[in-house]
C-alpha cells in the first residue's frame, strides 16, 4: 500500500549505489533510476544529485525517508490490528533465516503455520543475514531469523523490530584422544595455540569465531577455510585443527571427533534474533511463528553433558558405579546409560 518508489528510494540509501539497489530488488539499473525521477517530479524537489560517478541523496531526500519509515511501520501495525480481528489469515509469508535456523528452526513454524492456516502459504528462504536485511527491507520477507554481527543494524534502527530470541552456546570440536577431552574445565582460551579452522573471510561464521577468540584473549591461528560444518569436521577429524560449532548444528557422528562444551566467563554463544519490519511483530501469524521457534529451540538446547564413554586401555566400570569422569562425544547423551 506504501508508494514502491520509497522502498526504492529506502534500497538506494542502504546500498549506496543504483546498481546495488536494483540488484536487491530485482529491477534494471535503468528501472531505478526512472523511478527516482518520477518520485522527486511527484515530490517537487531534488532527492539524488550526480557525485562523481555514483550519486548522493539530498537533505530533502533524507527528510523524506524518515516520513517514509514512519509511514511503512504504520502500515505494518494497521496490518497487525486488522489481522488480529480475527479473520482467516490468506496469501503468502515468508521466513528467511541463516542456514542452521532454515534447516532446524523454520521448518517446524511453518508446518505448524499450514496446519492451523490452511488457506496461508508459507515460504522459507535460506539466506545469510546481510540478505535477510534486504530481504526484510525489499518485502520479499515477513521474519528473519539471523545471528547478530558487527554488520548488524543496532538495536535502535527505526526500520525494523528485533528481538532477542536465544543464545545458542558455541561448543569445541577436536580430533577424537585430544588433551582437552579428559580436561574438566575447558575455555576457549585453552585452544589459544591450535591451528584453527574458520569459515572464509566475510562470512557470518568467520564474523563470529574471530570475535569469540578475541573475547577471549587471543587471534586464532587460521590453517584452514571451510564454510561447510561437515568440512570442518572432516578437517578436524584429520588432525588438522581444531572448530567452533553451534549447538544447534548438528555432526555426523561418524567422525573421530570429540564436542567439548565450553565454560567461562561468558561462555562464547551466537545469538539468534527474530527481525520483523517495524509495526510488524504482533501480526498474529508471525507471533505464533516466534511461539513455535522458541519451543522448537528450548527442545534443541537442553543443558548438555556428553556421553559416557570408555577411554581406551581402562577397564569398563560396573553397572553399578555412578556415572561420573565424562568423555567427551560428538553426539550428546543427556541420562546416564
Amino acid at each position: 500500500m506504501i508508494d514502491s518508489r520509497l522502498r526504492i528510494l529506502q534500497m538506494v540509501a542502504e546500498h549506496g549505489t543504483v546498481t546495488a539497489a536494483a540488484q536487491v530488488l530485482h529491477y534494471t539499473p535503468s528501472a531505478v533510476s526512472y523511478q527516482l525521477r518520477q518520485l522527486s517530479a511527484d515530490v517537487g524537489v531534488e532527492l539524488v544529485v550526480q557525485q562523481g560517478r555514483g550519486i548522493r541523496l539530498t537533505s530533502a531526500a533524507r527528510t523524506l525517508l524518515r516520513h517514509a519509515e514512519r509511514l511503512r511501520a504504520q502500515w505494518e501495525e494497521a496490518r497487525a490490528e486488522l489481522a488480529a480481528l480475527g479473520t482467516e489469515p490468506t496469501g503468502q509469508i515468508t521466513l528467511c533465516g541463516f542456514s542452521t535456523a532454515a534447516s532446524r528452526l523454520l521448518p517446524p513454524a511453518a508446518a505448524a503455520l499450514r496446519d492451523a492456516h490452511p488457506h496461508l502459504s508459507v515460504r522459507i528462504i535460506e539466506a545469510e543475514p546481510d540478505r535477510c536485511f534486504d530481504l526484510l527491507l525489499s518485502e520479499e520477507a515477513d521474519l528473519a531469523l539471523l545471528v547478530v554481527t558487527a554488520d548488524s543494524p543496532p538495536m535502535t534502527d527505526q526500520r525494523f523490530d528485533q528481538r532477542p530470541l536465544l543464545d545458542d552456546p558455541l561448543d569445541l570440536v577436536v580430533q577424537e584422544g585430544h588433551p582437552l577431552v579428559d580436561q574438566k574445565r575447558v575455555t576457549l582460551a585453552d585452544a589459544a595455540l591450535e591451528p584453527w579452522i574458520l569459515g572464509n573471510p566475510g562470512t557470518t561464521y568467520h564474523q563470529l569465531v574471530l570475535a569469540a577468540c578475541l573475547s577471549a584473549g587471543f587471534t586464532p591461528d587460521i590453517a584452514h577455510y571451510a564454510d561447510e560444518w561437515d568440512t570442518g569436521t572432516a578437517l578436524v577429524a584429520h588432525g588438522l585443527g581444531v572448530i567452533l560449532v553451534p549447538r544447534l548444528a548438528q555432526l555426523r557422528d561418524d567422525w573421530p571427533v570429540a564436542r567439548i562444551p565450553l565454560q567461562g566467563e561468558p561462555a562464547p554463544a551466537r545469538r539468534i534474533m527474530a527481525v520483523t519490519r517495524l509495526g510488524a511483530r504482533d501480526i498474529p501469524v508471525l507471533r505464533r511463528a516466534v511461539e513455535t521457534i522458541t519451543d522448537t529451540a528450548a527442545g534443541l538446547l537442553p543443558r548438555p553433558r556428553p556421553r559416557p564413554t570408555r577411554r581406551r586401555g581402562r577397564k569398563p566400570r560396573a553397572a553399578h558405579q555412578p556415572c561420573k569422569n565424562f568423555a567427551r562425544s560428538a553426539a550428546y547423551s543427556f541420562d546416564c546409560p
